[in-house]
C-alpha cells in the first residue's frame, strides 16, 4: 500500500478505498468509498472511479471547487443572447439581488430541496417580496441548477416547492366611470388624451401605446399594428455613463406582434386625431414619451375625475372585461390583446361583473326545469 492512497483495511477484514467525489452545501469534501475482499480488488475499483472523473462520467475535480455563483454566471452568458435585453435584466436583476447574495457560496452538490424552502422562506418573510416575485426568483434558481446539472455529471437539479399566488382582482372601470374618463379625455383634447383613449378602445398596453407611430394605424383598411414596445431598462454595462436607458423593440413575445382590427368609432377618433406617419401618437412630434412620464399625466387626469385607484394598466383591463360584456369569443379577444394563450385573457383579464353574472342566471329561465 503506497503512501497517501487512502486505502486501508477494515476490522471486517475488507479493503476499503476513498477518493473525492463532491463537496457538500458548505464546501466540506465529499468522499465516494469503494469496497474489495483484497488490497488490489478495492485499489482497480478506486483507480476505475477516479478515471471515470477524468473521463467526464463523474463531475470534474475542478468543477467539483466551484460554486453556485459561478452557475449563476455561466448561466447568465449563455442566456444573454438567446433572450430580449428586458428579460436578460430581469434575470441579471434576481441573480444579483437575491440569488447570488443568499446563496451564491453554496456547493451545488450539497444543495437541497430543503435549502430551497429555507431560501423561499427567506425572500417571503424576511424580505417580504411578493409571492409572484418569488415564483419569478426562482423560475431563474430552477433554470441555474438545470444548467448546473449539465456541468456536474451525477448531478441532477432539485425540484423546487413554488408559492402560492394570491389573486388580487385588477381594479376595473364601471360603465359610468368609463363614460366619465371618455368625456374628460375628449374635452380639449391633446396627443397624450388621445392616445390614451386609445388605449381604452384597443386594449393596448402602455410600452406599445408609448411606441407607437401614426405610420402604425392603416385608415384606408382600418387597422393598427403592434410591432414595437418601449421602455425604460437598466444598463448592464458599467461603463460610468447613465444607470438606465430607453429600448424601442420587438413586444414581449411573438403573439404580441399583432393587427388589430379598428370599429367605425375607433377609426373615426383616429382620422380626428390623426398625424404624419413619422410622428408618435402619444406626442403628435417625432419624439416619444415613456411609460413613467404616460403614467404621471394619467394620475394627474384622474384625479380630475376624481376617479381613484386606477393606472394606466387599468384600462386594457377595462377594454377586455367590456369586450367580454359585448359578446367576443375568448379566442379574438386573446388575440387583439396579444397574449400567448386564452388560458392568461381568461385567468387574468375576464372581469365578470354583477350585471353579467345576472344575465347569465337569468338565461336559466329559459331552460327546463328552471
Amino acid at each position: 500500500m503506497a503512501k497517501g492512497e487512502n486505502i486501508f483495511r477494515r476490522k471486517d477484514g475488507r479493503w476499503e478505498a476513498r477518493y473525492i467525489k463532491g463537496r457538500e452545501l458548505d464546501g466540506k469534501i465529499k468522499y465516494g468509498f469503494c469496497y474489495g475482499k483484497s488490497y488490489r480488488e478495492a485499489k482497480e475499483k478506486v483507480t476505475q472511479c477516479k478515471a471515470d472523473v477524468l473521463a467526464g462520467k463523474t463531475a470534474s475535480q475542478s468543477a467539483l471547487h466551484h460554486r453556485l455563483a459561478f452557475y449563476c454566471d455561466e448561466w447568465l452568458r449563455k442566456k444573454k443572447k438567446k433572450v430580449r435585453e428586458s428579460t436578460y435584466i430581469k434575470y441579471t436583476t434576481n441573480l444579483e439581488k437575491h440569488i447570488k447574495p443568499r446563496l451564491g457560496n453554496c456547493y451545488p452538490q450539497g444543495f437541497t430541496s430543503d435549502n430551497a424552502d429555507d431560501f423561499t422562506d427567506a425572500l417571503l418573510f424576511e424580505d417580504e417580496l411578493a409571492a409572484k416575485t418569488v415564483h419569478d426568483i426562482l423560475v431563474v434558481l430552477h433554470g441555474v441548477l438545470r444548467y448546473t446539472a449539465t456541468q456536474l455529471p451525477g448531478y441532477s437539479a432539485i425540484n423546487i416547492n413554488y408559492p402560492q399566488e394570491i389573486y388580487t382582482e385588477m381594479r376595473v372601470l364601471s360603465c359610468d366611470e368609463q363614460e366619465q374618463l371618455m368625456k374628460y379625455l375628449l374635452t380639449d383634447t391633446d396627443p397624450c388624451k388621445f392616445g390614451l383613449l386609445f388605449m381604452l378602445i384597443t386594449g393596448v398596453r402602455i410600452g406599445e401605446l408609448c411606441a407607437l407611430k401614426w405610420s402604425n394605424i392603416d385608415l384606408k383598411a382600418n387597422t393598427v399594428h403592434i410591432a414595437a414596445t418601449l421602455q425604460r431598462l437598466h444598463n448592464t454595462t458599467a461603463d460610468g455613463g447613465s444607470q438606465t436607458h430607453i429600448v424601442i423593440g420587438a413586444p414581449k413575445s411573438k403573439k404580441s406582434i399583432r393587427t388589430i382590427p379598428l370599429n367605425d368609432y375607433d377609426a373615426a377618433l383616429c382620422r380626428r386625431f390623426a398625424g404624419r406617419d413619422d410622428t408618435y401618437l402619444l406626442t403628435g412630434t417625432e419624439n416619444y414619451m415613456e411609460p413613467r412620464m404616460l403614467e404621471y399625466r394619467f394620475q394627474k387626469y384622474t384625479q380630475e375625475c376624481g376617479l381613484e385607484g386606477v393606472h394606466p394598466h387599468t384600462l386594457r383591463h377595462t377594454f377586455a372585461t367590456r369586450a367580454v360584456e359585448a359578446g367576443f369569443d375568448i379566442k379574438s379577444l386573446s388575440e387583439i390583446l396579444g397574449h400567448s394563450s386564452t388560458a392568461i385573457t381568461l385567468e387574468r383579464y375576464v372581469h365578470s361583473s354583477l350585471a353579467l353574472k345576472r344575465t347569465n342566471m337569468e338565461k336559466l329561465d329559459k331552460v327546463a326545469g328552471f
